[in-house]
C-alpha cells in the first residue's frame, strides 16, 4: 500500500447568495480541491495547497463541515 493513501480527507462547505463552495483538505499533507459552484450550474474546479492553519482558517471563515458524497458528485461531474 502507497504511502499516505489511508488518509482521512474533512470537508466544507459555505453557501455564499450567488455561489456555493465545497472544499476537500487532506490534513496531512495540507492539499486539497476547491469547487465553486454557481447559481447557474457552472463549477469551477481548482487543486489547492494551504498552510498548517487551514483548519482553523475554514472555521473562522464560516465553513461547515460538508458530505463527502456531495463533493465527489460534483466533482465527477455528476451533479
Amino acid at each position: 500500500m502507497a504511502k499516505g493513501s489511508n488518509i482521512v480527507h474533512q470537508y466544507f462547505k459555505k453557501e455564499f447568495d450567488e455561489f456555493t463552495i465545497l472544499v476537500k483538505v487532506n490534513p496531512l499533507q495540507f492539499k486539497g480541491t476547491e469547487i465553486t459552484i454557481h447559481k447557474n450550474g457552472k463549477t469551477e474546479i481548482r487543486d489547492l495547497e494551504f498552510d498548517a492553519d487551514i483548519l482553523d482558517d475554514l472555521k473562522v471563515d464560516g465553513f461547515e463541515a460538508a458530505s463527502p458524497i456531495e463533493f465527489n458528485l460534483y466533482h465527477t461531474g455528476l451533479a
